[in-house]
């Protein structure tokens, strides 16, 4: 049962895990620049966090589904990140220690959202639906981040954002102690084994479509505010750019227990990526106009929460019973992973060569290419 009290408790971890993407998202590559680094390499070092995406969150999820100590997992994962990342302040500037420090404290990071989403979903039971009530606190952190860190950037400089950052993890943590385990019923259906599931043509095409609308985020996450410094926008108004996009995001996650049974999570897949196609092309061409870059970013509460709400559904539909874990981590891996990587990795090196309208219009066809595969094989 979704008590006040747990609701207050699942809503804050998400509250502060997203907080700590308000930091990363606009900022990290900023911070970046400013130690001496170039697209390439900003690129590579953005890269490796999303790369521990593909191999952490599978690990730890066959240990969850195997112990069915989640809520344990996540706490000892929350409390590595932090102790990582401290590491962070003997890097300095060295690409090496950089690398290794980024390595290390995503290993453990990325571990921790796919676990806590079971727990999440187990704690909810037959009111799965009411998810996004829950997730959209992970928005509203997000949002209270990245227009905060604006102004704190604005005001002493993006050198803050490591101790932003330490911060965030450390209390990520200390919430993640006041979090119970969840224990879920027993599926009175067989659990099938999970090769079976994975040869299903609806699971290859979602997990298809997952990749290629991440890896269409690619040159977003890594390089959108570096480009709109290029039209001469403030680094406060930056943030208020990010901050819009999920505000917008936050407004979908309060509609989604209504919208997902009318449409169901197919249509709404395919709507996604449909404006996920047009928001690119705009961002690429049109960045420079206030009023296309403010609807643009609007959208992103079609490419990112309609898309991830309408995912969370599907996955916890495909993978039943002691499947779970491992079914969340490979929608982590599979989308925020190695989808994030190669976009990250092919926005950092083409960026300066191709151009950012080129990056966006790359992104574009990305995102049309998903929906295709989603509309021709996705029937759940």
């Amino acid at each position: 049962m979704l008590t006040p009290a747990l609701y207050l408790r699942l809503s804050g971890f998400y509250l502060f895990y997203f907080a700590t993407l308000g930091v990363l998202l606009p900022y990290w590559g900023l911070y970046l620049l400013a130690l001496g680094f170039a697209p390439a390499r900003i690129g590579e070092l953005l890269a490796i966090a999303q790369v521990t995406k593909v191999i952490a969150p599978n690990l730890w999820g066959w240990l969850g589904d195997h112990t069915g100590q989640r809520i344990r997992i996540v706490r000892w994962a929350c409390l590595a990140t932090a102790l990582c990342f401290v590491g962070i302040y003997a890097a300095g500037g060295s690409y090496s220690r950089l690398a290794l420090v980024t390595l290390l404290f995503s290993f453990f990071w990325n571990a921790a959202l796919p676990q806590f989403e079971v727990v999440t979903l187990n704690h909810l039971g037959e009111h799965v639906h009411r998810y996004s009530r829950v997730r959209l606190w992970g928005s509203v952190g997000f949002i209270g981040a990245a227009v905060g860190m604006g102004w704190v950037v604005e005001a002493w400089g993006v050198a803050t954002a490591p101790a932003a950052l330490l911060g965030l993890f450390t209390v990520l943590w200390l919430n993640s102690l006041v979090v119970p385990e969840s224990i879920k019923a027993p599926d009175p259906q067989p659990t099938p084994p999970i090769g079976q599931v994975l040869r299903r043509p609806a699971v290859i095409a979602f997990f298809i479509a997952c990749f290629l609308n991440q890896a269409a985020h690619g040159p977003y996450y890594g390089f959108f505010s570096l480009y709109l410094e290029t039209f001469g926008y403030s680094r406060e108004f930056i943030g208020l750019m990010w901050g819009l996009g999920v505000a917008v995001e936050v407004a979908m996650f309060v509609f989604m227990h209504r919208l997902l049974p009318r449409f169901g999570p197919r249509r709404l897949l395919l709507a996604a990526l449909t404006l996920a196609t047009l928001r690119w092309l705009l961002i690429g061409h049109f960045a420079a106009n206030l009023p296309v870059l403010l609807f643009a970013q609007t959208l992103h509460a079609f490419t990112f929460g309609v898309f991830h709400a309408a995912s969370i559904h599907l996955v916890h539909q495909f993978f039943p019973g002691a499947l779970q874990g491992r079914g969340q981590a490979l929608y982590s891996s599979l989308s925020f992973g190695a989808g994030n990587a190669v976009g990250s990795l092919a926005a950092g090196y083409l960026w300066q060569g191709l151009g950012p309208a080129m990056m966006f219009n790359l992104a574009a066809i990305l995102a049309a290419l998903g929906g295709w595969v989603a509309w021709r094989r996705l029937w759940p």
